[in-house]
């Protein structure tokens, strides 16, 4: 089946009314990432741009258009938790986004509970069902196709410890839409869940012999 196609080079501009690439790419999971800085200030930001990227160890990592406070907090103290974002926190996870001074608390603003990390010095939302606290393994500045460098930097932190809310588990199973995650879309507004109606099941194929 072919499609009739609209065709753009992105560095000539896309010409609709809003840029379609987040909006393809998705809906994708957010890093609601939580930080200290060297001086002990908490940090709390959603990032769209997120996602893990391996088994073992496990790796987890987000993209910061900008050096904005996390990136500081994180390559200063080479630590964050990842918090997980869910539909009843998501009005709380939008406040954390607002541009605020370095030093005050996107915990207190956004009314969230802070809950210490076990294995590093920062605080987790306690609210959230799911926490992963991390260690940085890599701060990458990316560069585009001629090597020239872009303001966007590439957080990797391998995983240390993982909290999971034991309603979330059954007969050891976590269950992802019972968590009721939030995953960004397109344009300035909007996002969406998922349920388990939703959901359907692939099994692998057999490796195919040589």
């Amino acid at each position: 089946m072919s499609h009739q196609r609209y065709s753009y080079q992105p560095r000539a501009g896309h010409g609709l009314p809003h840029d379609p690439l987040n909006a393809i790419v998705g809906p994708r999971p957010i890093g609601w990432i939580s930080s200290t800085s060297s001086s002990g200030a908490r940090n709390l930001a959603p990032y769209s741009f997120f996602n893990c990227f391996n088994y073992q160890p496990p790796i987890i990592g987000f993209a910061s258009t900008g050096w904005k406070d996390s990136v500081r907090n994180i390559t200063e103290t080479k630590a964050f938790v990842w918090n997980l974002a869910t539909r009843p926190l998501a009005e709380a996870m939008n406040e954390s986004s607002a541009s605020i001074a370095h030093d005050e608390d996107e915990f207190a603003l956004a009314g969230l509970t802070p809950l210490p990390a076990s294995q590093i010095d920062v605080s987790m939302v306690a609210e959230s069902p799911v926490n992963f606290e991390c260690r940085l393994t890599q701060c990458i500045q990316l560069t585009d196709m001629n090597g020239e460098q872009v303001p966007t930097w590439l957080i990797l932190g391998e995983v240390v410890a993982v909290h999971i809310a034991t309603s979330l588990l059954e007969e050891g199973i976590y269950q992802t839409a019972k968590a009721q995650p939030i995953l960004r879309a397109g344009g300035p507004s909007a996002y969406y869940g998922i349920s388990e109606e939703q959901r359907f099941d692939l099994v692998r194929p057999d490796a195919r012999k040589p």
